[in-house]
């Protein structure tokens, strides 16, 4: 039989962002519901200040007020993950870890073997749904916003296979009905955004290699139609698969190889390839990490969504 017990230690990967990223706040809540004290969570920048010896100081601290320390990382980096294996070594049963990674781990990584060495430690990785998993999905969440089921239908054929877009789709109908508007097909049709992904491009065009003015007059537009906190997720993405192709660039494959591999449509991959040749690794990994606090900082309440967008744009 599967081990049921709950993980002390955590480490998610995968290629599907948006699963990974619910699957971190369900995790935090359930460790952080117990603790007393501001000193019993410890938040540390997944990114190029991350170090092994920062990661294994802060698992090692032992707690104070509270029952367990909460340590989470997320957004660390394909590349730099088998680095911090050895932080893994010892991890006290007052401790709790979470990391993330932006990407998948290849099945010999340092730090998913660490992890699955511990007797406490799981490592689970988080794939892009399709077919009958991604519809299985969109009903799933329709059902949980009470929506019915042939509103789930025309979400999922009208909208790209992105979980983020589905839930944005879904939620805003959810939001549109609980006001009293009926959602008969015309409606529909007329609030189906259908990913506008083209916006995205156009955001990402003014924004890559450094942000121009006029990556602030197309947010300005963006924001009169969007939340800022799903212009933020789209972009991640967009930013995350740009990331991807920039790596494949520098490993010398072409633009064809590149868009017979990933599943993203051809024309996205190619605006992808575009915006990757005028940009490198570091920026967008820095890109990322500030949408990464900006979504923490907002959810926690720390930050106006709206301001916050623009300051974590201008950090890219």
């Amino acid at each position: 039989m599967p081990d049921r017990t709950p993980p002390r230690v955590l480490l998610l990967h995968g290629d599907e962002g948006f699963l990974i990223a619910e699957e971190a706040r369900r995790t935090l809540a359930a460790w952080t519901e117990p603790l007393v004290s501001d000193f019993g969570y410890e938040a540390l920048d997944g990114g190029t200040a991350l170090t092994m010896e920062r990661l294994r100081d802060s698992i090692l601290q032992a707690p104070f007020l509270d029952p367990h320390r909460v340590v989470a990382a997320r957004g660390v980096a394909p590349r730099r993950a088998d680095a911090l294996a050895p932080a893994f070594v010892e991890v006290p049963e007052t401790t709790r870890v979470l990391l993330t990674v932006n990407g998948k781990l290849p099945a010999a990584s340092k730090l998913a073997k660490a992890v699955s060495a511990l007797a406490s430690g799981r490592v689970q990785e988080l794939a892009p749904l399709k077919g009958r998993a991604l519809t299985d999905w969109g009903h799933q969440r329709a059902r949980e916003l009470e929506l019915p089921p042939a509103v789930a239908t025309a979400v999922l054929r009208a909208s790209p296979p992105d979980l983020g877009v589905l839930d944005s789709e879904l939620r805003k109908l959810a939001a549109y009905r609980a006001g009293g508007g009926e959602l008969d097909p015309d409606t529909l049709a007329e609030l189906l955004a259908g990913g506008r992904q083209e916006e995205i491009f156009r955001l990402t065009d003014h924004l890559l290699p450094r942000p121009t003015a006029q990556a602030w007059r197309t947010l300005d537009q963006l924001l009169e139609r969007e939340a800022p906190t799903v212009l933020a997720y789209r972009l991640s993405r967009h930013l995350a698969l740009v990331l991807e192709v920039k790596t494949r660039q520098e490993r010398g494959e072409s633009l064809e190889r590149i868009q017979g591999t990933l599943r993203e449509h051809s024309f996205v991959v190619q605006k992808a390839y575009d915006a990757a040749r005028s940009t490198d690794a570091e920026r967008l990994e820095a890109g990322l990490r500030a949408l990464l606090d900006y979504e923490w900082e907002v959810k926690s309440g720390q930050i106006d969504a709206d301001l916050g967008l623009q300051v974590a744009l201008a950090r890219i």
